[in-house]
């Protein structure tokens, strides 16, 4: 049993060491294989995805990405304050959190889970750049059933690269992300189309908060 505890403790900086350069996968892919369920994912680099999705990626899930170990704690003191007064708790979950969750951890709302991803964020953190983390997440990231990462996604939806993602696929793309199955970037419902109208505005002004990411468009 301790054997097992330590093999499972060591997991996932070993894992992580090996994705400092090997293409990841993320749990739920592991878990659509083993039930014999399509996947469609392409790894692309950093650069090979346009710079309006980072933008839009960012502005929507994590604009304080670049200022921030791997947890927002701001945010999380205040979730855990609407929490005490018996509010919905919702957010505070940075990007580096969400790539915690996806690549050693499972889908689902849970105060377990949560508690796990906090000590896991931290690790990706000192041990990945934020450049890394952030183009892991945009390649393990659930766009569509069984769709998954930038590049399948903008394929999927638009029939193009990612790398040619216009600002509002960017948009619609970013605000699909935390209801993927239900939002379709393509054919947006109206409430999504708000979203992507909103996430435009945004993106547009987040250049000076990309000083983490050295050599993107408007990081220097």
């Amino acid at each position: 049993m301790l054997r097992l505890f330590l093999l499972l403790l060591a997991l996932p900086p070993v894992l992580t060491l090996l994705y400092t350069v090997a293409p990841p996968v993320s749990t739920l892919m592991l878990a659509r294989v083993v039930q014999g369920l399509w996947v469609d994912r392409t790894y692309v680099p950093l650069e090979e995805i346009s710079p309006h999705l980072v933008r839009s990626v960012i502005a929507s899930e994590d604009a304080r990405f670049c200022l921030h170990g791997g947890i927002d704690w701001e945010a999380l003191d205040r979730q855990i304050d609407a929490l005490g007064e018996g509010e919905d708790v919702r957010g505070a979950s940075t990007i580096t959190m969400q790539v915690a969750k996806n690549l050693f951890l499972w889908n689902g709302r849970s105060y377990v889970r949560k508690g796990l991803e906090l000590p896991l964020a931290l690790m990706l953190d000192a041990m990945l750049s934020k450049r890394r983390i952030l183009e892991i997440y945009l390649n393990i990231a659930e766009w569509g059933e069984g769709v998954f990462g930038a590049e399948a996604a903008a394929q999927a939806w638009f029939g193009r690269p990612a790398a040619d993602l216009t600002r509002e696929q960017a948009a619609r793309l970013a605000t699909a992300l935390p209801n993927p199955i239900a939002r379709n970037p393509a054919r947006p419902k109206p409430g999504h189309a708000r979203l992507a109208r909103i996430n435009r505005g945004r993106a547009a002004a987040i250049d000076p908060h990309l000083e983490c990411l050295p050599g993107f468009p408007g990081s220097n």
